[in-house]
């Protein structure tokens, strides 16, 4: 297999289109991604050709989407590295993959005086479920540190692993700063601590190969939207043996092997935690993104978009006025920064006039803003479709910002 970005490109319809009167460049993957062909077609095809409801019908339709649909978790058990497919939950994204376990495990077993360690860097999809738990169990929600670089203080972490700490909530590569956390020590040093560890992954995913048995995690959730897929979907890992103790964490049909009024019997994982009607066509949508996934060198994307973000961090170093928000020795995905004249929003606003998308805003993480001491950052975020052209237009648009503004 090899890599070739250019080629890759036109694999996807929308890039092909002029915004503005301009070429369109795309830097807002972090948000979400756009999506090949392939995917387009699969999600065509299933709902013109092949749609029907799955594991409840004997006709031919139903098998074969439930055929399908199964197939898929066996995709994805591959791509993560699970021991197996029953390792994987089919949620609607990360953060119902993290609401999931928050409530579940840890609206089981967390109690007054236990705590629970998230990070600095953290998406409020990783925090805010954990304060929601907390509130209710009693537990207390405690704060790794992070450097003026943007990376965790790794010293302090192993500090605050105490008896109590029960769960550990951290993100692989922070979606606001770009750093990548050495997830596999983290896991290791909560595992001898005895807690949970719980990896976001949502960005950690589309960028890195993912193995979660060698990373040492007990919990990873993805997204689909933000690696090529539908929206509406995504991935919940989880050991077995932790999943066969958890609860359910919403009723309704398919969750069960048996409904009386006087008690009910709930299916094994992963089903038990698959309740309703299942988002079958974005599943079908996400085994296409995980054939395409596996139809290229994911080492040598690595290796470009590593290059393309060097790229740009040395450039960007170039224009007047701009300052990098996290600045951390391994980086991925992602670049933020601010300018002195001009507020995030005005540098996205000038830059979606030269057809670039930008992101601009506190990206869901105002408590990585209030540590940087900033209302907000634009931040350019990568994909395999992008180029140095990219990287070019970008810095192009920065320079007119700073005309404007100056």
């Amino acid at each position: 297999m090899s890599f070739d970005a250019l080629t890759l490109r036109q694999r996807f319809p929308v890039l092909s289109r002029r915004v503005r009167g301009k070429e369109f460049v795309y830097l807002d993957n972090a948000a979400t991604t756009h999506k090949p062909d392939v995917v387009i077609e699969a999600l065509r095809r299933f709902y013109a050709e092949e749609y029907a409801t799955v594991h409840r019908g004997v006709y031919f339709l139903s098998e074969q989407a439930t055929h399908a649909y199964e197939q898929v978790r066996v995709k994805a058990a591959r791509f993560l590295g699970a021991a197996r497919p029953e390792e994987i939950v089919f949620v609607r994204g990360t953060t119902e993959a993290l609401n999931l376990v928050a409530y579940s495990w840890g609206g089981t077993f967390l109690k007054r005086g236990d705590t629970v360690l998230v990070s600095a860097m953290e998406h409020h999809s990783n925090i805010v479920p954990w304060q929601l738990v907390c509130e209710r169990s009693g537990a207390r929600l405690e704060v790794i540190p992070m450097s003026d670089r943007g990376e965790l203080m790794m010293e302090e972490f192993e500090r605050q692993l105490t008896s109590s700490v029960k769960i550990v909530a951290v993100t692989q590569l922070s979606n606001a700063l770009g750093t990548l956390n050495p997830v596999r020590e983290i896991c290791a040093l909560a595992r001898r601590a005895g807690a949970v560890s719980v990896v976001d992954g949502a960005q950690g995913a589309p960028h890195l190969a993912v193995d979660v048995r060698e990373m040492g995690c007990d919990f990873y959730a993805c997204s689909g939207h933000k690696m090529y897929g539908p929206s509406g979907i995504g991935l919940l890992y989880g050991r077995h043996e932790l999943l066969e103790k958890m609860p359910p964490w919403q009723g309704g049909g398919d969750m069960i092997d048996s409904v009386r009024f006087e008690k009910t019997e709930y299916a094994a994982p992963p089903r038990r935690f698959e309740a309703g009607t299942p988002a079958i066509a974005p599943v079908i949508g996400l085994g296409a993104t995980l054939d395409f996934l596996a139809s290229f060198d994911r080492v040598a994307a690595e290796a470009h978009e590593r290059q393309l973000l060097e790229e740009t961090e040395k450039r960007l170093r170039a224009v007047q006025g701009l300052r990098i928000i996290g600045t951390a020795r391994r980086k991925a995905g992602a670049v933020s920064f601010v300018m002195e004249n001009a507020h995030p929003h005005d540098i996205a606003a000038v830059a979606d006039e030269e057809g670039v998308a930008l992101r601009a805003g506190h990206h869901c993480a105002q408590p990585v803003m209030a540590r940087f001491g900033v209302p907000a950052t634009a931040r350019a975020s990568f994909a395999i479709y992008n180029t140095v052209a990219d990287v070019e237009a970008l810095v192009a648009a920065l320079h007119k910002v700073n005309r404007i503004f100056s």
